[in-house]
């Protein structure tokens, strides 16, 4: 059995695979892995893997070494199975390389287009030669909200809300009508302009807030929340080969 964690900047989920198969999803909403909970549920993990988005995971580390499982930290440096073209490896987010390895190991030989939509908003393109390209990175939706708020006087912090629409009446549905089509807009635009460059092309999203945004736009997307899982898995396989 495999131990897959991905520390995000808001939660830290934990999965078991067995054979390329998810077995089991452990979530921990502070961020906190309890390492000790983890194995003693699933007494048979051999090997594993940990992505932060943090400073470093040191004690983690320890711990599951001290649990008798051989672990590895990803970094710049881990092996990938697919190529990075991405110029300044030492500042890419590993949620991302990793999100991109998901995708293209669930659609391999494909053009991707890989969306996190988590704190932040990533977009990520992948080719059929199995080459991450790079992406972009913008505010994600609970952030938008926040920075309306906290750097205006008088705006309101407010949520997502289903029930939103094209013109806002009052103040409160312009900021929200605000923020929701404007990350609609900026995805569907992402999607129509590398439609103009790759004749066939797959869209993948992931992230908290991926179900959200899946019903609301108008082009085919595949959802999978535990894309980053799955390729942090296929990562520690790569390595362990």
């Amino acid at each position: 059995m495999n131990l897959v964690i991905d520390i995000g900047n808001t939660r830290a989920k934990t999965g078991i695979y067995e054979k390329g198969d998810l077995m089991g999803l452990i979530i921990f909403d502070d961020g906190n892995v309890d390492i000790y909970e983890t194995i003693k549920k699933y007494p048979k993990i051999k090997k594993g893997i940990v992505s932060s988005v943090k400073q470093n995971e040191d004690a983690l580390i320890k711990e599951i070494k001290n649990a008798g499982i051989k672990v590895i930290y990803l970094n710049q440096q881990t092996k990938l199975p697919i190529k990075n073209l991405y110029q300044s490896k030492e500042t890419l987010g590993y949620d991302r390389i990793a999100a991109a390895v998901g995708a293209n190991y669930i659609f391999p030989g494909t053009n991707l287009l890989v969306i996190d939509a988590g704190t932040a908003l990533t977009i990520d393109f992948i080719n059929n030669k199995g080459e991450f390209i790079g992406g972009n990175i913008s505010p994600g939706i609970e952030m938008r909200f926040k920075a309306l708020n906290q750097q205006t006087q008088k705006l309101p912090l407010l949520q997502k809300t289903e029930d939103y629409s094209l013109t806002g009446i009052n103040t409160n549905e312009a900021i929200v009508n605000g923020v929701l089509n404007g990350i609609v807009f900026e995805l569907e635009k992402y999607m129509e302009e590398y439609g103009k460059q790759y004749y066939d092309f797959k869209t993948v999203i992931t992230g908290g807030d991926a179900i959200f945004f899946v019903k609301k736009l108008k082009n085919t997307i595949f959802a999978n929340l535990n894309l980053v899982l799955t390729g942090l898995n296929r990562i520690l396989e790569e390595n362990e080969a």
